[in-house]
C-alpha cells in the first residue's frame, strides 16, 4: 500500500514537473514584466567564448528565472510564507498589513559626487540655487522598522549631503516637514515615494523660499483617478496585505492653466504632450500618469503673466510636485539626469533661468554618476 501510494505520489510530482516545464517553454516570453514593471532578461546569445567564460550559461539561468511560468504567483506565494515564518522581510521589503518599507540600505552612500556636481553648476550659473534632498518612506517612517536597523540613516544622509553643499545653494529640511506630518496620507503604502498631499505638504515651504505665496489646500480640487495602485515595493514582493494606494490630481479651477507641454527627446527631437499622461493607468506603474514618457528635457509654459522661468533637475519625486509649481511661473523647464546621454547645456541654456531647484529622493542622490551630465 505505501508502495503504491509513493509510485502515485511520484508519479504526480513528475506529471508537475513535466508539465511546468513545458508551460515555461512554451508561454509568451515578453521583454517587460507588467507586475514587477522592469524589463527581463533575455534570451542569450550563444558564442565559443559566452561559452568559455561562463556568460552564457549566466545570462541563461537569469532568462529562465524571468520567464517560467506563474512567476508572479510564485513570486506572491513565496513573500505571504517569507513574512509569516521570518522577520517580515521580503526580497529587501519591510512588509506588514499596514505598509512596505524599503529594508534594503547600502553599505555606503558616496554623497560627496552630488554635492561636488551641484556645487560646480552654482558656481558657473548666474541664477539662485535651491536643494531639496526627499526621504523615502523608510526615512519617514523609520520607527516602525525593526529596532537594529539604522533607523536615522536616511536623514544623515540627508545631512552630509547639505553640510557638503556651497552656502550660496539653499535648502530646505524635507524630511523634518515630512516626519512632523507622517500620520497622514504623505507616502504611498506599496511604493517609497511621497503622494501628491506628501508633495504639496514640502511645496508650500518651498514656495515660499522661491519667493511667492503657496496657494491654499482649499483652492484645489482632487481627483482620485485610481484607487489600486502597487507600487516598486510591491514589484519587489508581490505582497498583497497592504491596502492598494490612491492615484491623486490637484486642480486649481480658478489658477493657471498649462499652455503647453513639450519634451525633447535623447536625439534632440521635441515633441508634444501632454501635462498627465492618463494612458499610464492601464501600464504596470500608474505613478507614471504624472510625466508620461521620459525624456532628459520637458518644458512646461503657463498663462502666468510674471514671465518667471524656473529650471528643476530632478528625478521621479518631481513629477507631482511640478503641478503645484505651474501656478508661479511662466515657463517651467525640467530635466531628469538619469535620461541626458550629454551635458545639460547641450539642451538648454541653463543661465535663460533666474532660478534653479534641485530636487531629488536621497536614493538618486547616493547613485554613482547619477549628476555626472548636469555639467560640461
Amino acid at each position: 500500500m505505501k508502495n503504491t501510494a509513493f509510485r502515485i505520489t511520484a508519479a504526480a510530482l513528475l506529471v508537475f514537473i513535466l508539465l511546468f516545464n513545458i508551460g515555461t517553454v512554451l508561454r509568451h516570453k515578453g521583454m517587460l514584466s507588467y507586475h514587477e514593471n522592469r524589463k527581463l532578461e533575455p534570451m542569450p546569445e550563444a558564442s565559443v567564448s559566452s561559452f568559455m567564460d561562463g556568460s552564457c550559461s549566466r545570462q541563461l539561468g537569469r532568462y529562465m528565472t524571468d520567464h517560467f511560468a506563474c512567476r508572479s504567483l510564485w513570486i506572491a506565494a513565496s513573500a505571504d510564507i517569507q513574512a509569516n515564518l521570518t522577520e517580515s522581510i521580503v526580497n529587501g521589503v519591510y512588509v506588514s498589513s499596514k505598509r512596505l518599507l524599503n529594508a534594503d540600505f547600502p553599505e555606503t552612500f558616496p554623497t560627496d559626487k552630488a554635492a561636488s556636481s551641484v556645487n560646480r553648476f552654482t558656481s558657473e550659473h548666474n541664477g539662485a540655487v535651491y536643494f531639496v534632498a526627499v526621504p523615502t518612506s523608510s526615512g519617514v517612517y523609520s520607527d516602525e522598522l525593526p529596532p537594529y536597523m539604522t533607523v536615522n540613516y536616511e536623514r544623515e544622509q540627508i545631512n552630509a549631503v547639505y553640510d557638503s553643499l556651497d552656502n550660496r545653494i539653499r535648502t530646505v529640511d524635507a524630511c523634518n516637514i515630512l516626519k512632523m506630518l507622517n500620520d497622514h496620507y504623505i507616502y504611498y503604502r506599496n511604493d517609497s515615494k511621497w503622494t501628491s498631499y506628501g508633495a504639496y505638504c514640502v511645496y508650500r515651504t518651498v514656495i515660499q523660499k522661491l519667493g511667492f505665496q503657496p496657494v491654499t489646500l482649499d483652492k484645489y480640487t482632487i481627483n482620485h483617478i485610481s484607487d489600486d495602485f502597487y507600487g516598486n515595493l510591491y514589484n519587489r514582493t508581490r505582497y498583497t496585505k497592504a491596502k492598494a494606494d490612491l492615484i491623486d490630481i490637484y486642480e486649481y479651477p480658478e489658477g493657471a492653466r498649462v499652455m503647453n507641454c513639450t519634451k525633447t527627446m535623447s536625439d534632440g527631437k521635441v515633441v508634444q504632450s501632454g501635462q498627465y499622461d492618463i494612458k499610464k493607468l492601464n501600464t504596470g506603474y500608474k505613478y507614471d500618469v504624472y510625466a508620461g514618457e521620459r525624456a532628459p528635457v520637458t518644458n512646461i509654459t503657463t498663462d502666468v503673466n510674471n514671465d518667471k522661468k524656473l529650471l528643476v533637475i530632478g528625478d521621479s519625486y518631481v513629477d507631482c510636485f511640478i503641478p503645484f509649481l505651474v501656478q508661479h511661473y511662466t515657463d517651467i523647464t525640467v530635466v531628469y539626469p538619469e535620461e541626458l546621454e550629454k551635458p545639460v547645456d547641450e539642451y538648454i541654456d541653463t543661465n535663460d533661468y533666474e532660478q534653479t531647484l534641485f530636487l531629488f529622493g536621497i536614493d538618486s542622490i547616493g547613485r554613482e554618476n547619477f549628476f555626472e551630465n548636469i555639467n560640461n
